[in-house]
């Protein structure tokens, strides 16, 4: 895998052993794209894998990036992939939904990349909601299989869906929190 662009653009990142799905190159690039310069934002990487996503955010300007992985056998490849990685950044090796309700940061973006099959991904967002860590303005991200595509509602009780793509069989929706103006504007 490579960094698609900003100032780490083109560098590698190594896959680390085990499951992991990482998200495509283009799909990232594609992303990124619509989110612009991430100058001033905080970005939370949940199923963090390789750490590639959030690699590419802090590429953009993002500071911090923290990565949430639970398995503990990606910690060394994901410690090595941000080596290179000037801005803030923190990992927590822990399950990610126990991350979002013992929090108390708040996020621009959170970007979510659970397994195609693991249940409950609705209930994180309303987790994350509940939890209130997304900033005003800030985006919650959320790539999951086409199939479940039926299975999403466009809005919750404060994030606002803005918009979905589709990239082959992935599907990726980018919820807004509350009306105030984009955290990216």
């Amino acid at each position: 895998m490579r960094i698609t662009g900003g100032k780490y653009v083109r560098r590698n990142v190594i896959c680390p052993p085990g499951v992991i799905r990482p998200a495509m190159d283009r799909m990232r690039e594609s992303l990124f794209s619509i989110l612009g310069d991430l100058t001033g934002c905080s970005f939370l990487d949940l199923f963090s894998g390789s750490g590639c996503v959030a690699i590419e955010a802090a590429s953009r300007g993002a500071d911090p990036v923290h990565l949430v992985e639970m398995d503990r056998g990606k910690k060394e490849t994901i410690e090595k992939n941000l080596a290179f990685v000037e801005e803030r950044k923190k990992l927590f090796l822990m399950d990610a939904v126990t991350f979002i309700k013992t929090t108390d940061e708040k996020y621009s973006i959170i970007y979510l990349d659970p397994p195609f099959k693991m249940e409950g991904k609705i209930e994180m967002l309303k987790e994350i909601e509940k939890n209130d860590i997304v900033k005003d303005g800030g985006l919650v991200i959320i790539h999951y299989p086409e199939e479940d595509e039926k299975l999403w509602k466009d809005d919750f009780e404060a994030l606002r869906l803005e918009r979905i793509k589709k990239y082959g069989r992935s599907m990726v929706r980018i919820y807004k929190k509350g009306e105030s103006e984009d955290v990216l504007s």
